[in-house]
């Protein structure tokens, strides 16, 4: 996992870009960029002290936001220009919305809402001790 860049965002945030590709063939690679957040989480977002416990307990005080471009079978001549490519789309695509002020405050609020909708993938946190 090789750290490309790192770009910061308006909101305080940072997008670190790591290479994740790996060759499949002698003159085949997989291209792989992962874009990874780490979202602090803030208790003076959550009217509902118990949904903040609730988040923090699973996910602990930071989030992780990622995501991931693939572009697989690529030739070895073309490496470079389709990892810029995946990083251009990300930047024209995503830039916008990660760099909102309230992005930290509704991907956190996401987290509860999957957690709500779906508690067996969290069953062992939630468990009463």
């Amino acid at each position: 996992m090789k750290l490309i860049e790192t770009i910061p965002l308006e909101n305080g945030l940072t997008v670190e870009v790591r290479d994740l590709s790996r060759l499949i063939a002698a003159d085949t690679t997989k291209v792989e960029i992962l874009f990874g957040i780490e979202v602090p989480l803030n208790f003076g977002d959550w009217a509902c002290p118990d949904h903040y416990q609730t988040v923090r307990k699973i996910f602990g005080d930071a989030l992780r936001f990622e995501y991931r471009a693939v572009r697989s079978f690529v030739r070895s001549a073309a490496i470079e220009a389709v990892s810029q490519e995946l990083r251009d789309a990300f930047r024209r695509d995503s830039l916008a919305y990660l760099s909102r002020p309230d992005f930290p405050r509704r991907f956190a609020f996401s987290k509860y809402r999957e957690i709500e909708t779906h508690p067996y993938r969290y069953r062992e946190f939630l468990k009463e001790n």
